[in-house]
């Protein structure tokens, strides 16, 4: 047989029965045999590397080249454009900068000032506005304001479902330290109620606030105002404490980017038809409860309203002497009253009227006088698919962001009533160019109503009158009115914020 085995350094041959011995390799002899693979794989690792190294440095001058060789799963119309292409000149990529943050402001920092505003939307946007300045002239940190959400609204909004917060916070850094909440350390003090929380007077000057608010903040090192509605005064403050509301007004508080886009897709399709009229009409439930006015409705409704009167404690005035309110021009025009002011004023029927309000109080019964005067009367509702306005019920401020953002831009703006909405759009529409905002004498309009409608007047009479009376109210330049000493009956600062206005004639013959 003629195999082989080897046992123990031992060569044991088979076929010829003999045993021959040989000797066992040197360990240097081993070592040696083991070294050469290991050194030929070194050299051919050092070799790859310089290969990759050289073919990197020379890639973009030789690849293109050898790629040419390659085969090409490209149709030959492919290559020729690829070809084309390759002899133009790359199109650059757009950059999109930012644009740069305004540097921040460095000063001594006395305290931080918390808010929780108070009431509707644009009550609290004005509030906003007022604590920013106070802010500001306190040389305080501010902490984004809290939103009510206890009013009869009962919105759980916060401040950045609303706002843009980062655009409020960052536009304003050279102004005033704005940060979304409290530190750590300071928090924790808040927390174990080592804090001062007020209401600040109303119509107050700024002095106030340096004279009277400032030590408290220095003492307590935290200053929570618990009340922001109206607690700044309209005059008599210096000129940059005046534009800086209007900086946050009209720059800071920018409306969330979900709220934007749905807002210019309304007004893209109330364009698509033509011009449009935004009519303001306060004629929803809690509106008519609050101001007692009841006007055109039932008995059942008037009863409906006194309950619901009643039931907010907060609504300090209850017994309401409806008719007399509404001969003094205090209540909010009915359906049937602005119906005929629009075909007095000869706003064409063809027009479109957008209702900027919530539920109107007698639902289409109240409003027939008003649609088969003007039969395209929209709303966002109609305007809109249920799933565009999804997050947006139940979230009555949101909602009202939206009517905001359609005001604006609305070719004819008419408030009702001369609520917080009313004035503070029309104060932005003076900003924008002076647009055309019909301010309603309703005093003088109920009486020519009410004369008109017991046959005592003629139409042409009654049109003619309703025109003289509004030729001079259409938002165009003039002065608020000044009453010292009664500051809640002179013209409110945001309706009409006349030292931040461009010059009416300049913006004539621009």
């Amino acid at each position: 047989m003629g195999w082989k085995a080897t046992m123990g350094g031992v060569k044991v041959a088979g076929g010829g029965g003999g045993v021959e011995k040989v000797r066992c390799p040197s360990v240097a002899a081993v070592a040696r045999s083991r070294m050469r693979p290991w050194v030929l794989r070194a050299t051919t690792t050092v070799l790859l590397w310089t290969c990759v190294m050289q073919l990197t440095a020379v890639g973009e001058r030789w690849g293109p080249r050898v790629l040419k060789g390659w085969p090409s799963c490209r149709t030959a119309q492919e290559a020729a454009s690829a070809a084309l292409a390759a002899t133009r000149l790359p199109m650059p990529v757009p950059v999109v900068e930012k644009a740069p943050l305004p540097p921040k402001r460095i000063y001594r920092n006395n305290g931080y000032l918390m808010v929780s505003c108070n009431g509707g939307l644009n009550q609290m946007r004005a509030a906003i506005c007022d604590m920013v300045v106070i802010a500001r002239y306190l040389n305080v940190t501010l902490i984004v304001p809290e939103l009510d959400k206890t009013s009869f609204w009962n919105d759980p909004s916060e401040f950045q479902d609303i706002f843009d917060v980062e655009h409020f916070i960052t536009s304003l850094r050279d102004e005033v330290r704005i940060l979304r909440e409290l530190p750590p350390r300071v928090k924790r003090r808040v927390e174990l109620g080592m804090f001062h929380s007020m209401p600040p007077i109303s119509w107050s000057d700024i002095s106030y606030y340096r004279n009277k608010i400032l030590p408290l903040i220095r003492k307590h090192k935290v200053l929570h105002l618990n009340r922001t509605d109206a607690r700044l005064a309209n005059n008599g403050l210096p000129l940059d404490v005046q534009k800086l509301r209007c900086q946050v007004n009209f720059g800071s508080l920018k409306f969330t980017s979900e709220i934007e886009e749905l807002g210019r897709r309304v007004i893209r399709l109330l364009r698509q038809n033509g011009p449009f009229l935004v009519l303001h009409l306060r004629y929803e439930m809690d509106m008519l409860a609050f101001s007692g006015c009841t006007e055109g409705c039932t008995r059942e409704e008037a009863d409906e309203l006194t309950r619901m009167r009643y039931a907010y404690p907060w609504w300090k005035e209850k017994v309401i002497n409806s008719y007399a309110k509404r001969k003094d021009g205090l209540c909010p025009l009915t359906p049937e009253e602005i119906a005929l002011v629009l075909r007095a004023l000869d706003i064409d029927r063809s027009m479109q009227i957008y209702i900027a309000a919530g539920e109107i109080y007698g639902g289409k019964r109240r409003m027939a006088a008003l649609t088969s005067a003007y039969p395209n009367v929209v709303r966002k509702e109609t305007l809109l698919q249920p799933s565009d306005l999804m997050f947006f019920q139940n979230h009555s401020s949101q909602m009202a962001a939206l009517d905001y953002l359609v005001s604006l831009e609305s070719d004819i703006f008419v408030p009702t009533y001369d609520g917080n909405m009313a004035k503070v759009v029309e104060g932005h529409r003076r900003f924008m160019g002076f647009k055309k905002t019909i301010l309603l004498d309703r005093k003088l309009i109920v009486e020519l109503v009410d004369q008109y409608n017991s046959g005592s007047m003629l139409w042409d009479e009654f049109s003619s009158l309703i025109k003289s009376v509004h030729a001079n109210r259409m938002g165009a330049a003039s002065k608020r009115t000044v009453i010292h000493d009664k500051p809640k009956e002179e013209d409110y600062f945001y309706a009409n914020p006349q030292e931040c206005l461009r010059d009416p004639n300049l913006l004539r013959t621009s």
